[in-house]
């Protein structure tokens, strides 16, 4: 929302210091984003009498700038309004990985879902139902498409469980949602954070901007099955030691006891599957992602994200949304653009959601999308 306040800058006839008439006053949240001036003048005629009786008159100018302020103004809310949330039934929302040809059929049974579609190929400029069905393969799996075509395939199936019997009963009953990565987008979209068209601007965005970071530094992800947070922590500890640090790993994602993603170099990766075994992990798995996601190897894709975030309007979620960096649900506007930013270089943190969640009473789950993560 923009405000804009005019006042007037006056010079005194004495023509010293510059005087101003205040502006209202604004809340503290309240930031100028444009001050212009413009000069005018205000003409005063002076009559007076001299010593002799004469009547005398003198023309004075009086300059001034008119000054126009416009301000920006952004709800501020505190960032404490879920503090004490109660789970009770929950969304769940997959992230890239879960994407499959075939996905996003079923939309042609309902107008809805294939509204979504429609918006989607005027937003992103290509037939993302087609991709989605038809493939190639190889073009589906690309982080530029498979982030909008889960966003928005997973929306569709809100769509589609809301036409079934019983489905909006199901949705009115969801107090809390989450998801996976980029799931957290599509979290945020159902909880009314933001619009569907805007949230999948963000995707795209997010896409092509992890994939330039990948396409700029090789790296990789793998799935390590069959041990505990600790033991694969301590993996990637003798890996780092025979690789430099340009190749190190880490934990990226905390997916469920026994199977965590470790993210890094290529190379580092590479020793990590070589010792997996040695270890006593049941097996290794290579993720079919561009590059070290939710790790350092992301840091040129944060400035992108927050430049568009900056210019997006979001709002406090009507439910609460968890964190995939903190595993917290977040109402401040401004500390979920900063998380979202945040996101793609922080491990996600799902195996404490879903933790704090059955400690917040959590009874009864959907996963909505493609895929059964």
């Amino acid at each position: 929302m923009a405000v804009t306040f005019t006042g007037k800058l006056c010079f005194s006839e004495a023509a010293s210091p510059l005087s101003h008439k205040p502006l209202p006053s604004l809340p503290k949240s309240f930031q100028f984003s444009k001050v212009s001036f413009a000069p005018s003048a205000k003409s005063t005629t002076k009559i007076w009498q001299d010593r002799n009786g004469a009547c005398k008159a003198r023309s004075y100018f009086r300059p001034s700038l008119q000054m126009s302020v416009s301000v920006d103004t952004e709800e501020v809310v505190s960032d404490t309004l879920f503090a004490d949330y109660k789970a009770t039934s929950a969304f769940l929302f997959p992230g890239q990985g879960a994407q499959a040809l075939g996905m996003g059929k079923e939309a042609f049974s309902l107008p809805a879902a294939t509204a979504l579609f429609e918006k989607a190929k005027e937003i992103l400029g290509y037939d993302l139902l087609e991709i989605c069905i038809e493939g190639p393969k190889e073009k589906l799996d690309s982080t530029v498409i498979s982030q909008p075509a889960i966003y928005v395939a997973s929306l569709a199936a809100v769509e589609l469980l809301r036409n079934r019997e019983g489905g909006q009963a199901v949705i009115d009953s969801i107090d809390v949602t989450c998801g996976l990565s980029l799931g957290e987008y599509t979290a945020l979209a159902f909880a009314g954070a933001f619009s569907f068209e805007d949230g999948l601007k963000l995707v795209k965005l997010r896409g092509e901007a992890m994939q330039a970071a990948a396409d700029a530094t090789p790296s990789a992800m793998t799935s390590v099955i069959g041990l505990n947070a600790d033991k694969v922590q301590e993996l990637c500890d003798v890996a780092n030691q025979e690789v430099s640090e340009e190749e190190r790993v880490q934990i990226a994602n905390f997916l469920c006891p026994g199977n965590y993603a470790v993210s890094g170099g290529v190379k580092g990766v590479q020793v990590v599957e070589e010792k997996a075994k040695s270890f006593k992990a049941r097996m290794t798995v290579r993720l079919a992602v561009a590059g070290a996601f939710h790790t350092r190897f992301m840091s040129p894709a944060v400035s992108k994200l927050e430049a568009a975030l900056a210019k997006t309007q979001i709002s406090t979620p009507r439910i609460p949304v968890i964190s995939n960096v903190d595993a917290q649900p977040h109402s401040s506007p401004q500390v979920i653009k900063d998380i979202l930013a945040k996101q793609v270089t922080s491990p996600v943190q799902w195996e404490t959601t879903l933790k704090t969640l059955f400690g917040k009473g959590l009874k009864s789950s959907y996963e909505l999308g493609p895929g059964k993560a």
